[in-house]
Protein backbone atom coordinates (compact mmCIF):
# COMPACT_ATOMS: atom_id res chain seq x y z
CA UNK A 1 0.00 0.00 0.00
CA UNK A 2 1.84 3.23 -0.81
CA UNK A 3 1.84 6.32 1.35
CA UNK A 4 -0.84 7.77 0.44
CA UNK A 5 -3.44 5.31 0.74
CA UNK A 6 -2.00 4.61 3.88
CA UNK A 7 -2.81 7.79 4.70
CA UNK A 8 -5.87 7.77 3.18
CA UNK A 9 -6.70 5.13 5.52
CA UNK A 10 -5.57 6.43 8.83
CA UNK A 11 -8.05 9.32 8.60
CA UNK A 12 -11.10 7.06 7.27
CA UNK A 13 -10.38 5.02 10.78
CA UNK A 14 -9.65 8.36 12.95
CA UNK A 15 -12.80 10.03 11.40
CA UNK A 16 -15.18 8.16 9.16
CA UNK A 17 -15.20 4.66 11.23
CA UNK A 18 -15.89 6.38 15.05
CA UNK A 19 -19.00 7.79 13.12
CA UNK A 20 -20.08 4.90 12.05
CA UNK A 21 -19.73 2.92 14.97
CA UNK A 22 -22.09 5.66 16.83
CA UNK A 23 -24.61 5.56 14.18
CA UNK A 24 -24.83 1.72 14.92
CA UNK A 25 -22.52 0.31 12.39
CA UNK A 26 -19.98 -3.11 13.05
CA UNK A 27 -17.41 -4.11 10.58
CA UNK A 28 -13.82 -2.83 9.33
CA UNK A 29 -12.67 -0.99 6.72
CA UNK A 30 -13.46 -1.58 3.49
CA UNK A 31 -16.89 -3.12 4.57
CA UNK A 32 -19.61 -2.11 7.30
CA UNK A 33 -23.31 -3.44 8.50
CA UNK A 34 -25.76 -1.92 10.77
CA UNK A 35 -28.22 -4.76 11.37
CA UNK A 36 -31.87 -3.40 12.39
CA UNK A 37 -35.09 -5.37 12.50
CA UNK A 38 -36.14 -4.81 9.14
CA UNK A 39 -33.19 -4.67 6.95
CA UNK A 40 -29.30 -4.32 7.01
CA UNK A 41 -27.92 -1.12 5.88
CA UNK A 42 -24.80 -1.49 4.32
CA UNK A 43 -21.88 0.74 3.65
CA UNK A 44 -18.49 -0.47 1.37
CA UNK A 45 -15.81 1.70 0.42
CA UNK A 46 -14.16 0.63 -2.88
CA UNK A 47 -10.56 2.11 -3.89
CA UNK A 48 -9.73 2.57 -7.08
CA UNK A 49 -7.28 -0.17 -8.33
CA UNK A 50 -4.61 2.70 -9.59
CA UNK A 51 -4.86 4.57 -6.80
CA UNK A 52 -5.87 8.27 -5.79
CA UNK A 53 -10.05 7.81 -5.33
CA UNK A 54 -12.53 6.03 -4.04
CA UNK A 55 -16.33 5.42 -3.85
CA UNK A 56 -18.70 4.39 -1.22
CA UNK A 57 -21.53 2.27 -1.97
CA UNK A 58 -24.62 2.30 0.10
CA UNK A 59 -26.94 -0.70 -0.02
CA UNK A 60 -29.41 -2.50 2.24
CA UNK A 61 -30.47 -6.24 2.05
CA UNK A 62 -33.08 -8.02 4.42
CA UNK A 63 -32.01 -9.00 7.99
CA UNK A 64 -31.45 -12.54 7.27
CA UNK A 65 -29.14 -12.16 4.17
CA UNK A 66 -29.84 -12.12 0.92
CA UNK A 67 -29.80 -15.05 -2.31
CA UNK A 68 -27.94 -13.92 -5.05
CA UNK A 69 -29.36 -14.49 -8.83
CA UNK A 70 -27.26 -17.55 -8.82
CA UNK A 71 -29.12 -19.50 -5.82
CA UNK A 72 -25.65 -18.90 -2.96
CA UNK A 73 -27.39 -17.28 -0.04
CA UNK A 74 -25.09 -14.75 1.33
CA UNK A 75 -25.62 -14.37 5.15
CA UNK A 76 -26.06 -11.37 7.55
CA UNK A 77 -22.26 -11.67 8.76
CA UNK A 78 -20.79 -11.77 5.14
CA UNK A 79 -23.56 -9.36 3.32
CA UNK A 80 -21.45 -5.97 2.12
CA UNK A 81 -22.78 -3.93 -0.69
CA UNK A 82 -21.55 -5.59 -3.39
CA UNK A 83 -23.31 -8.09 -2.56
CA UNK A 84 -26.80 -6.55 -3.87
CA UNK A 85 -27.57 -5.42 -6.97
CA UNK A 86 -29.64 -2.17 -6.30
CA UNK A 87 -26.89 0.41 -4.41
CA UNK A 88 -25.93 3.85 -4.20
CA UNK A 89 -22.84 5.71 -4.21
CA UNK A 90 -22.54 8.39 -2.08
CA UNK A 91 -22.73 11.71 -4.10
CA UNK A 92 -23.49 10.55 -7.33
CA UNK A 93 -26.38 11.93 -9.40
CA UNK A 94 -28.01 10.48 -12.10
CA UNK A 95 -25.64 12.69 -14.53
CA UNK A 96 -22.67 12.58 -12.12
CA UNK A 97 -20.18 9.06 -10.65
CA UNK A 98 -19.00 10.86 -7.19
CA UNK A 99 -14.94 9.96 -6.62
CA UNK A 100 -13.64 11.04 -3.18
CA UNK A 101 -10.20 12.44 -4.52
CA UNK A 102 -7.24 12.08 -2.33
CA UNK A 103 -4.07 12.30 -4.70
CA UNK A 104 -3.48 11.73 -8.25
CA UNK A 105 -3.12 8.29 -9.50
CA UNK A 106 -0.21 6.03 -8.61
CA UNK A 107 1.49 6.35 -11.73
CA UNK A 108 1.04 10.24 -11.92
CA UNK A 109 3.54 12.46 -10.11
CA UNK A 110 2.65 12.16 -6.06
CA UNK A 111 2.76 15.79 -4.25
CA UNK A 112 3.36 15.61 -0.66
CA UNK A 113 -0.14 16.19 1.28
CA UNK A 114 -0.65 16.59 5.05
CA UNK A 115 -2.56 15.09 7.57
CA UNK A 116 -4.87 17.76 7.37
CA UNK A 117 -5.65 17.20 4.12
CA UNK A 118 -7.13 13.52 3.90
CA UNK A 119 -9.21 14.80 7.23
CA UNK A 120 -10.65 16.90 4.45
CA UNK A 121 -11.40 14.24 2.57
CA UNK A 122 -13.26 11.80 5.54
CA UNK A 123 -15.24 14.77 6.79
CA UNK A 124 -16.32 14.62 3.12
CA UNK A 125 -17.74 11.39 3.25
CA UNK A 126 -19.61 11.84 6.78
CA UNK A 127 -20.99 15.13 4.91
CA UNK A 128 -22.23 13.18 1.82
CA UNK A 129 -23.64 10.18 4.35
CA UNK A 130 -25.73 12.70 6.34
CA UNK A 131 -27.11 14.53 3.27
CA UNK A 132 -28.15 10.85 1.05
CA UNK A 133 -27.13 7.91 2.92
CA UNK A 134 -30.11 8.53 5.76
CA UNK A 135 -33.17 9.51 3.09
CA UNK A 136 -31.96 6.70 0.85
CA UNK A 137 -32.01 3.88 3.22
CA UNK A 138 -35.36 5.23 4.19
CA UNK A 139 -36.42 5.77 1.06
CA UNK A 140 -35.90 2.26 -0.88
Amino acid sequence: MNETRQAMDDALKRVVVPYLRDEGFKGSLPNFRRPLEKQIDLLTFQFNKYGGSFVVEIAKCPPDGITTYWGKHVPPTKVNAHSVNTRQRLGSTPDHDHWFHFAPPSHEFQPVFDEEHFLVVANSVIAFYESQAKRWWNAC
